[in-house]
């Protein structure tokens, strides 16, 4: 029986992380739209660095808004088994940054998201499609 070729079980593997990324990415737009996230992206960094898959960037409101989409985004990533590695800016709330390995979360108040430009930074990473993700809901999502 021959054996499977590694570069191709690499292949598939990697395939498959990524995919897993993606949709953890897109449960992170889905908590944000829900707790009225606008400008909601997912970029998909897998070409760009091995660091990450999956950037996901929202901008809220307030202070609170954002705290709330944080703690949602955390609630939903928790009952699916996923581990937050860190957390940053959370008791000042202009910039979040939750860190889920594969996936990290940038939630930003407008005058940082438009200072820091981070999809500007990653212009030449490839935009997921959240049409069917937020299909239901009535958010702003940057494609």
């Amino acid at each position: 029986m021959a054996q499977p070729d590694t570069a191709t079980t690499t292949t598939v593997l990697s395939q498959q992380t990524l995919a897993d990324s993606v949709e953890c990415a897109k449960l992170a737009a889905r908590a944000a739209a829900e707790n009225k996230g606008q400008d909601i992206l997912v970029l998909d960094l897998s070409k760009q660095t091995s660091i990450f898959d999956c950037f996901v960037i929202a901008t809220g409101t307030s202070r609170r808004q954002l705290q709330a989409i944080a703690e949602e985004i955390h609630r939903v990533f928790k009952a699916r088994g996923e581990s937050r590695l860190s957390v940053a800016g959370y008791d000042e709330s202009r910039w979040i940054a939750l860190d889920y390995g594969s996936v990290v979360i940038h939630l930003f108040d407008e005058e940082c998201r438009k200072f820091y430009d981070l999809e500007g930074l990653w212009a030449d990473s490839t935009r997921i499609d959240l049409t069917e993700t937020l299909r239901d809901l009535n958010a702003k999502a940057s494609f």
